[in-house]
C-alpha cells in the first residue's frame, strides 16, 4: 500500500498537495473496501481464484486507489517489464509476449488498468477519474506496491499513454520504453483543431461517447462495439471468437463505461475531470520530451499510425533510440506480432 510519504515523492512537490488532500483517505483503505465483486488480497500479491488463461492465476494487490488485478511471469528477482494495455483490449494482448519475456530471465508484470477485468476501486467514493495522469499514478502505485524501484514500460494506445507519461515526468523509475504510435501524450488544447477528414472518420468512436446515445450503446453493446473497433483496427488480424471473448470479460468491470466514457470526454475537452489531479495533468500537458531510451513501433495497417515511418514524434524522444514499422500490422501489435514485441523490449534494455 502506497503511503502519503511515497505518494508525495510520485507527484512530485509541485502537485502533492493537490493530489494527497483528496486521495490520502482512500489510499489508507484497506483492501476489504473494494467494491465490485473483485476478491480482495492484501498487499503482497496473494493469488486469486480467478485466471488469465494464458498466464495462469490473475493476482490482486492493493495499490493507491486501487485494488490492482495482474498478471506475474518470469523469475521475481529478474529485471521488471510492465506491460501495459490499452482500449478496447486487456492483458490478454500480451498472451504471446510475456512467455518470451520471462524464458529470457524477465520479471514480466502486465496489470488490469482502472476499469478493466478485476482491477477494482478500494472505495465507492472514489471518483473514477478519467486524466492521463490518475492512469499514471496508478502504475507507478503498483510498482511500489510490488517492490519494483525501476522497470522496462511497454505498452500501445492507452497503455502507450501511461507509459509516456511515466517515462516523461518520473525517468528514474523507468530503464525503457515501447511505446507502440510512439509519442501519446495528451494535449487538450491541440486536440481542439481539427484532423483531416480520413483521420477523424478513424476516430467516430470518440464522437458517439461524447453523445448520451454513445454511452448508452458501450453499456448495451459493449462487446458488439469492441469487436467491430477490433475489426477495424486491425484489418489483417483473423482473429477467433475464443480469443475475443477472453477479452471481453474484461469489460464486465462496474467502471469500465464511466472509465471509456469519461477518458474520451476529457480528451476532447468536454469535461474536466476530477481536479485533485489538475495540478500534475499540467505537467504532461506541456509536452515533455522523454529522455529515457526508447523503442518506438508502428503497425503499418493500423489506422491511427502517423505518416513518416515515425518522423511525427520524433523530437519528443532525445534519448537512446530506434524506431520500427511492421509490415501487415494493425493496433493492437503486441498480440498481433508477439515477438517483434518482445524484442523490441530486449532491445532497449541493451541499450
Amino acid at each position: 500500500m502506497i503511503d502519503r510519504r511515497s505518494f508525495g515523492r510520485i507527484v512530485g512537490s509541485g502537485a502533492a498537495g493537490a493530489v494527497l488532500a483528496g486521495l490520502s483517505t482512500a489510499c489508507s483503505t484497506a483492501p476489504s473496501a473494494v467494491s465490485g465483486p473483485a476478491p480482495a488480497a492484501p498487499a503482497g500479491g496473494k493469488e486469486s481464484p480467478d485466471a488469465a488463461a494464458s498466464f495462469g492465476p490473475v493476482r490482486q494487490i492493493t495499490a493507491g486507489v486501487l485494488n490492482v488485478g495482474y498478471v506475474e511471469a518470469g523469475p521475481a528477482d529478474g529485471p521488471a517489464v510492465v506491460l501495459l494495455h490499452g482500449w478496447p483490449y486487456d492483458i490478454h494482448s500480451f498472451e504471446g509476449v510475456a512467455p518470451l519475456l520471462a524464458a529470457k530471465g524477465y520479471r514480466v508484470v502486465v496489470p488490469y488498468l482502472r476499469g478493466h477485468g478485476t482491477t477494482r476501486f478500494l472505495q465507492r467514493s472514489t471518483p473514477r477519474a478519467p486524466q492521463q495522469s490518475a492512469f499514471a499514478l496508478d502504475i507507478v502505485a503498483l510498482m511500489d506496491a510490488l517492490g519494483i524501484k525501476k522497470a522496462i514500460l511497454a505498452g500501445f494506445d492507452w497503455g502507450s499513454r501511461t507509459a509516456d507519461i511515466i517515462a516523461a515526468l518520473w525517468p528514474e523509475r523507468v530503464k525503457g520504453l515501447v511505446s507502440v504510435t510512439g509519442y501519446l501524450i495528451t494535449n487538450r488544447k491541440a486536440n481542439q483543431q481539427p484532423l483531416p477528414p480520413k483521420s477523424e472518420w478513424a476516430w467516430w468512436y470518440q464522437y458517439y461517447f461524447a453523445t448520451d446515445r454513445g454511452r448508452l450503446g458501450l453499456e448495451r453493446y459493449r462487446s458488439d462495439l469492441a469487436r467491430l473497433v477490433w475489426k477495424f483496427n486491425s484489418p489483417t488480424w483473423a482473429f477467433d471468437d475464443a480469443t475475443f471473448e477472453r477479452t471481453a470479460e474484461a469489460f464486465d468491470n462496474p467502471d469500465y463505461v464511466a472509465i471509456v466514457i469519461g477518458n474520451y470526454r476529457w480528451r476532447l475537452g468536454l469535461v474536466e475531470g476530477d481536479p485533485r489531479y489538475d495540478a500534475l495533468e499540467a505537467r504532461p500537458a506541456r509536452g515533455p520530451v522523454i529522455t529515457v531510451p526508447t523503442v518506438t513501433l508502428d503497425g503499418a495497417e493500423d489506422p491511427f499510425t502517423p505518416p513518416g515511418n515515425g518522423a511525427s514524434y520524433r523530437a519528443k524522444f532525445t534519448g537512446p533510440y530506434a524506431h520500427r514499422t511492421l509490415d501487415g500490422i494493425g493496433h493492437n501489435l503486441p498480440q498481433e506480432a508477439p515477438a517483434a514485441f518482445a524484442r523490441a523490449v530486449m532491445d532497449v534494455d541493451g541499450m
